[in-house]
């Protein structure tokens, strides 16, 4: 499904976003809307909606990451935000991280058709042996993965100090951040705060909440970069 297919809005912003590399986000949308409905990844009822609430709401995480930052994204499965972010930011050092099989097998299956510069790991970012293997990022993002305290406890200790763990979250973000702020600070984050993402380009901007991690956890943890594998 082209952009242009769900109205000029939708194909106007996906050029803005993804620029050069728009024929790729058509594909991924392409690959959702037939063997991911297939595949029970995304309901049959969110085809329609797949550019502007899944793909670009994703992509325009790009605003809150720097250049050639090294990214973790947490509980991956259809793809969200990881894919579209990767896309959008070629230049990003990205690890897909998911437990489920059947998913992983289905980022690697996109990583691979879209000749990404994407590693895909399987596990949970709460078990220490994922954790030795992949912390030290500069920014961690989730997507529909859980509450913010969960989420903190689970997603900070991947991420370096002053590194940043971007949490995607609807309208409850405010309420989320407020019934969870001593949580969020126990797990050695800073003070949460909220940010729109894609207001010049979406009707409805992404809802990001972003937390520094302020407290610098065990001694001689070393930030890890190196070569992306497939």
């Amino acid at each position: 499904m082209e952009p242009e297919d769900v109205g000029s809005e939708v194909s106007t912003a996906a050029s803005v976003v993804f620029g050069e590399h728009v024929e790729a986000a058509e594909q991924f949308v392409a690959m959702l809307a037939t063997h991911g409905v297939e595949r029970g990844l995304i309901g049959p009822r969110e085809v329609d909606r797949l550019w502007d609430r899944h793909v670009l709401n994703s992509a325009v995480l790009a605003e809150l990451v720097p250049h050639g930052a090294r990214v973790v994204d947490v509980g991956s499965g259809a793809g969200f935000p990881g894919i579209p972010l990767a896309i959008a930011r070629p230049d990003l050092d990205i690890v897909l991280l998911e437990p489920m099989a059947r998913r992983v097998e289905w980022l690697t299956e996109v990583v691979e058709t879209l000749a990404l510069e994407v590693s895909v790991e399987r596990g949970r970012a709460e078990e220490k042996v994922v954790r030795r293997r992949i912390e030290g990022a500069d920014v961690v993002t989730a997507r529909a993965v859980a509450p913010l305290a969960r989420l903190a406890e689970w997603c900070l200790p991947l991420v370096r100090p002053s590194g940043t763990l971007l949490a995607l979250k609807g309208q409850t973000a405010a309420d989320e951040i407020e019934r969870d702020r001593s949580a969020v600070r126990k797990a050695g984050g800073g003070e949460p705060r909220i940010v729109r993402c894609g207001a010049s380009v979406l009707e409805t901007p992404t809802t990001v909440v972003a937390i520094e991690r302020v407290e610098s956890g065990a001694p001689g943890v070393a930030r890890k970069r190196g070569r992306k594998k497939h």
